[in-house]
């Protein structure tokens, strides 16, 4: 069984009745067993507060991505940690730094990215980070802000690393990772988590499976972005969990392991990460 570790059921493109039917569809999925429903901005944080009220299978993620920083005020970042009173609400994301579309100020940006890393630290939860031609930069605040200091990790039990030791686990996901293998190598041994979805599938995305050969798989977790990032074969239609197979299955062949054995790692990669 797999678990969606970033989707976007709270996509305010969505009707009420297609929000219900997605999630009927993954109450019915016999491959899915968890999805993680990613906050972007405040009202969609409430929306995937909601859902992980609503529905057993779901746990939420809240915070203000960078495209939305400019909306950000101190009374917007009240009502995420207030947000993160609920229900499987386990982690404060998405949240990081994107010059790739620059539809925040790089200044409002840099300064919301801090202030949400420090209110992961103060609530000790988890973060999903979005990067986007940032890579860098966005590393280089993490470690000002103390996402990989030896107290941060005490917070957080151990995981299991390659070699069946417990290794320190920061509990930072670097979501829909687009980097390349050293900087991954380079959040891995800091504590860090890679995020795979679909552009892993994708003919000539040699970059991505790179990322995967060389990063242990105790270090991954799978994802779709859901609606965007669809996988091969549905690449050009709007993306859905349940769609996570495809990124799972070409995870397996690189690592030349059974999809069994890819699903159940990134699976309980994916429950320790969000704490469930």
């Amino acid at each position: 069984m797999l678990f969606d570790s970033h989707a976007h059921l709270n996509e305010r493109r969505f009707s009420d009745g297609e929000r219900q039917a997605i999630c009927e569809r993954i109450e019915e999925s016999e491959i899915l067993s968890f999805v993680a429903d990613i906050g972007f901005d405040y009202p969609s944080s409430v929306q995937a507060a909601k859902d992980a009220e609503d529905y057993p299978w779901c746990v939420a993620a809240v915070g203000v991505h960078p495209h939305d920083a400019k909306t950000v005020t101190e009374d917007v970042l009240s009502g995420i940690k207030e947000l993160t009173k609920g229900v499987r609400v386990q982690a404060i994301g998405e949240i990081g730094l994107d010059y790739y579309y620059m539809h925040s100020e790089k200044a409002d940006q840099r300064y919301w990215f801090r202030r949400q890393i420090q209110l992961a630290n103060e609530l000790r939860m988890p973060i999903v980070i979005h990067s986007r031609e940032a890579d860098q930069e966005t590393l280089d605040i993490l470690v000002e802000e103390g996402a990989f200091s030896q107290e941060r990790m005490s917070w957080f039990p151990g995981r299991p690393g390659p070699k069946g030791d417990l290794v320190p686990d920061a509990r930072v996901d670097i979501h829909c990772f687009s980097g390349s293998a050293e900087i991954g190598r380079e959040y891995v041994k800091l504590g860090a988590t890679l995020g795979i979805c679909g552009p892993l599938t994708y003919k000539n995305n040699k970059k991505t499976v790179r990322v995967v050969e060389e990063v242990p798989i105790e270090f991954l977790m799978v994802e779709t972005d859901t609606p965007y990032l669809t996988p091969i074969p549905f690449r050009g239609k709007p993306n859905r969990p349940w769609y996570v197979e495809y990124t799972a299955r070409k995870l397996a062949e690189i690592k030349n392991i059974e999809f069994q054995e890819a699903a159940r790692i990134t699976c309980d990669n994916a429950r320790r990460f969000y704490d469930i």
